[in-house]
């Protein structure tokens, strides 16, 4: 078994809080090829009726990057980064998120099982909240492998 699953499920992870930065949207956008201007210009996100530039689809993952380490929750349960395999990653979305807005990342491994001893299965579900309010959901499966 490459990772103590029970420890996993019980393991905290600590929320991450981030600021929305303009720079930081733009260069999303530019990044995933989006070229809807209401995630780049803020007088076409206006003019949409958006009160700034609206959040990329798929950004909100990179707001638990800000945590530090950005993979701790994963070396604090002794996994060998070396052994990690991105699964699949699914967002349910609320309400829009706004450069300028503030977001906390609550992280939770939700599931843990093993497909076979040398290969484990953690399904991590963050919820994203601004003041409170959640304003999307995801959902990681992340592979660990022993080395």
């Amino acid at each position: 078994m490459a990772v103590d699953l029970a420890a996993a499920l019980a393991r905290p992870i600590a929320p991450v809080v981030a600021l929305l930065e303009r720079g930081r949207l733009r260069a999303f956008a530019r990044a995933i090829g989006e070229t809807d201007p209401v995630h780049t210009d803020v007088e076409a996100a206006r003019a949409a009726g958006h009160p700034d530039l609206l959040v990329p689809p798929t950004f909100l993952f990179s707001v638990e990057l800000e945590a530090d380490p950005p993979l701790g929750w994963l070396t604090d349960l002794g996994v060998d980064l070396r052994g990690v395999l991105h699964g699949e990653q699914s967002f349910t979305y609320h309400r829009d998120v706004h450069a300028g807005e503030e977001v906390e990342c609550r992280r939770r491994v939700a599931e843990a099982y093993a497909k076979s001893p040398t290969r484990d299965f953690l399904v991590k579900r963050t919820d994203f909240l601004r003041a409170g309010e959640l304003v999307a959901e995801a959902e990681a499966v992340v592979i660990v492998t022993a080395l």
